[in-house]
């Protein structure tokens, strides 16, 4: 097992506080699907919501981790030394390989590591650089001084060039997709939000996501502010596949989403840089409403939009439905060199999340 990390407090300074109009790309986010050096998780703690909270999400962690490891490292964020020896002692027991997993014990508030952590990105000059968008808890609706902290300490932790970009915009990772040649989906609905960045334009938004994430292409959806808690991210129901594709649902799945007419029909027309139209590769929601293991009845539909791409599989929410074959079966056929996987994902599915909502990707 490689060494454990501890928690440091301070980050080497790298904080970007330029001003003026950025449309210049000095950074670029790659695809998920690029070589990974490893996954980032953050481990359930019972610190925040309680033991029943924690216990109720582990076997999703323990069942994400022993595919993460079958074709990249595994970077654990643990609490503190106690929970970091629980989760060793559940790793063993499930007999997973633990020579690709470090640790990082660095407080959390929760487990939603692709939205609070650390976006890797390369500079110009090709070099892994981290970076810190700001985060507030969805727009102050949970806690989110430790995860907020997160980017910062992994910087450290690696000794990576760090830009900090907490004044410039509050952003999740979900709720930006990105292809990693150019283009962009997102909601305005989870970023030109009061409660994220006010006062904000699309123009401005636009300009950061050129500077910091090498977008120049951007495929705007209004979404629903309040639906849920993220104010629909769009990696819920809309990602970008391989061979100009955009992976999401029928437009009545979406309707059932709760999507306007107005966003179906922008996100069914929208055109790649050249100015093509996209093809499309059409999900199913879950046949039934999801019900949590403890028998939990959520009263909605599942999606299998939200999974995630590692060096060697596909992780894909599973929810104990007959469309979990369907599904699992259609995004097979997209990535035909990665082996697709179901992970049930009930019990994390009644806190709002999925696969790709806990997983974040280390590029090589």
């Amino acid at each position: 097992m490689l060494a454990t990390i501890l928690a440091v407090s301070s980050c080497q300074k790298a904080d970007d506080n330029s001003q003026g109009n950025e449309k210049e790309i000095r950074y670029t986010m790659p695809a998920e699907s690029a070589p990974h050096e490893g996954t980032w998780l953050q481990w359930p703690q019972k610190y925040q919501y309680g033991e029943t909270y924690r216990n109720r999400l582990e076997d999703t962690w323990i069942a994400m981790a022993r595919e993460i490891v079958s074709g990249e490292n595994l970077h654990i964020i643990a609490y503190n030394q106690e929970a970091k020896d629980r989760i060793v002692a559940q790793l063993t027991k499930a007999n997973i390989p633990q020579e690709r997993i470090d640790f990082y014990l660095f407080k959390t508030n929760d487990v939603w590591v692709r939205d609070n952590g650390p976006i890797y990105v390369y500079d110009k000059s090709g070099v892994l650089t981290i970076e810190g968008w700001g985060f507030n808890g969805w727009g102050d609706k949970e806690p989110f001084n430790y995860d907020d902290k997160i980017p910062d300490q992994v910087a450290v932790a690696e000794k990576m060039p760090f830009v900090q970009l907490n004044k410039k915009m509050i952003l999740e990772g979900g709720a930006v997709e990105l292809d990693g040649k150019g283009s962009l989906m997102a909601t305005r609905s989870a970023i030109l939000n009061k409660n994220r960045n006010p006062g904000m334009t699309e123009e401005q938004a636009n300009a950061l996501f050129t500077t910091y994430l090498g977008a120049t292409h951007f495929i705007w959806l209004d979404g629903v502010a309040g639906l849920d808690i993220t104010d629909m991210h769009i990696d819920g129901f809309a990602r970008f596949g391989e061979n100009n594709t955009i992976v999401t649902m029928s437009p009545d799945d979406l309707a059932t989403w709760e999507l306007t007419n107005k966003d179906i029909a922008t996100l069914y027309h929208a055109t790649n840089m050249a100015g093509k139209p996209y093809n499309y590769v059409i999900l199913p929601l879950t046949q039934n409403n999801v019900v949590t293991t403890y028998g939990k009845d959520l009263g909605y539909q599942g999606s299998y939009v939200n999974y995630y791409i590692t060096n060697d599989k596909v992780l894909v929410p599973n929810y104990n439905d007959p469309n979990d074959a369907k599904a699992n079966a259609i995004i097979q056929t997209l990535y035909p060199g990665r082996t697709v996987v179901g992970i049930d994902v009930r019990n994390l599915y009644a806190n709002g999340g999925m696969v790709h909502c806990v997983t974040q990707q280390q590029p090589q």
